[in-house]
């Protein structure tokens, strides 16, 4: 598993925009396993300090059991739509996806939990510069960036 650190120094630029598209508002969202397997959305607030990506959690919130007993997760940036009259504007859509490792507690109340979020794939769709196609950039370490555009 690759830290945020790690991706950011191979791939700087995605890393640079994706954590823009975090930064647009306050609350991402966050799939998570259920014990049964079933998925859970979560609103969750992202942390990209130290070098690494993080989220807390109140002490025994739903999210943080699952992310306990299945470490994998999907996390997807606030949305912003475009422009009504410039949909190329838009500055896009991202994911990130991986493995949570529980490194202590986050600020607050004691038994809060705080998780560093290992990242296995890396996405960011926006539209081309003309608007009419979707350009689509993913990373995962064992084969690095491939950019796709499709109609």
């Amino acid at each position: 598993m690759t830290t945020w650190e790690e991706f950011a120094a191979a791939e700087p630029e995605l890393a640079r925009r994706v954590r823009e598209l975090f930064a647009q508002r306050k609350h991402a969202t966050m799939a998570t396993l259920r014990a049964d397997g079933s998925p859970r959305i979560s609103g969750t607030e992202v942390d990209f300090t130290d070098g690494g990506l993080h989220i807390g959690s109140m002490g025994g919130a739903r999210k943080a059991m699952d992310l306990r007993r299945d470490q994998r997760y999907a996390l997807h940036c606030p949305t912003v739509d475009a422009p009504e009259d410039d949909q190329a504007a838009w500055l896009g859509d991202a994911k990130i996806a991986g493995r949570a490792v529980e490194v202590g507690q986050a600020p607050g109340p004691d038994d809060s939990h705080r998780f560093r979020l290992d990242v296995s794939e890396v996405v960011l769709t926006k539209l081309t510069p003309t608007g009419d196609q979707l350009q689509i950039e993913s990373w995962h370490p064992d084969r690095g960036l491939v950019v796709r555009q499709r109609a």
